[in-house]
């Protein structure tokens, strides 16, 4: 199934921010060409995962609102080296005028899909669920999150509005963890509530308090086995999840699934991507 994109007017937003950063005050050397009717094809040069085909369509259509774009593939599917993933037909004017920021939208989405297919994979049949975090690209919060999805991951929290996440400094300032998750309960009550701990101690008295999720953040593997053996034993029973991170990486990934944790977040999907090699071409695709 594919992922549900953002609301048309954020991914709107996006669009023109972009297409007004590139296009300035005219495309002078589209201007050189004949306004006409043209085709063109989208290629995917390498394998990789498609995401990003609102933002893609989106560029086109801001410049030509009759453009026509035939999709041969749909978001989250993987695709081999060589597939040609859409065709469009428009004015020779503003289809080599949206080229680049379209290109940029759907090879950044890409690669985040890309990797994040690879780390879901890693885990498969363990149970682990792959998150992202908030180390996005600066105004592409939500296109990437979508990618993320679009990969077969999920999402943390979108930003620093729709959920309370305590860490090392707002359990020192409230004194320790029980009273950091007091306060928290009684200022956002209806607000999911994740608890970073650094020691089993803290793990125990989060746990006791009681929050929706707690984050173990760069627990050694011993340590990191310890406290699923504490959060699914008596008297926890496995009630509150556990979500692992820090220092992760793709080889050491399903050794950690495999520990028992319930989520592991990787900043790495949305901050170490690399843009997928696509590319536009005018004319009919060959063969």
């Amino acid at each position: 199934m594919e992922p549900t994109p953002p609301p048309e007017q954020a991914v709107l937003a996006d669009v023109r921010r972009a297409l007004d950063e590139d296009l300035g005050s005219g495309d002078v050397t589209a201007a050189l060409l004949p306004d006409v009717p043209e085709c063109a094809y989208l290629l995917c040069k390498e394998e990789a995962v498609v995401a990003g085909r609102p933002w893609f369509d989106a560029c086109h259509r801001m410049l030509d609102p009759q453009v026509g774009i035939d999709w041969r593939v749909h978001e989250g599917q993987r695709v081999a080296a060589g597939t040609v993933l859409a065709l469009l037909e428009g004015r020779s004017r503003a289809l080599v005028s949206a080229e680049r920021t379209a290109l940029n939208f759907i090879q950044t989405l890409c690669a985040t899909a890309t990797t994040t297919a690879a780390h879901v994979q890693a885990v498969h049949g363990t149970g682990c669920v792959i998150l992202d975090t908030r180390k996005t690209l600066p105004g592409l919060r939500l296109a990437q999150k979508y990618a993320v999805r679009a990969g077969g991951g999920a999402n943390h929290r979108i930003g620093l509005y729709d959920a309370v996440m305590l860490k090392e400094n707002h359990v020192r300032v409230a004194g320790s963890v029980a009273a950091a998750i007091a306060a928290a309960r009684a200022a956002q009550p209806t607000l999911p509530l994740i608890v970073e701990v650094e020691t089993l101690e803290q793990l125990r008295e989060a746990l006791a308090t009681g929050c929706d999720r707690v984050l173990i953040d760069d627990f050694p593997a011993d340590m990191r086995r310890q406290a699923v053996r504490i959060a699914r034993a008596a008297p926890f029973e496995g009630r509150i999840p556990l979500e692992a991170s820090g220092g992760v990486d793709l080889a050491g990934l399903r050794a950690i699934a495999q520990d028992g944790v319930d989520f592991i977040s990787i900043g790495g999907l949305t901050k170490h991507v690399r843009a997928i090699d696509l590319s536009m071409k005018l004319g009919p695709p060959p063969g």
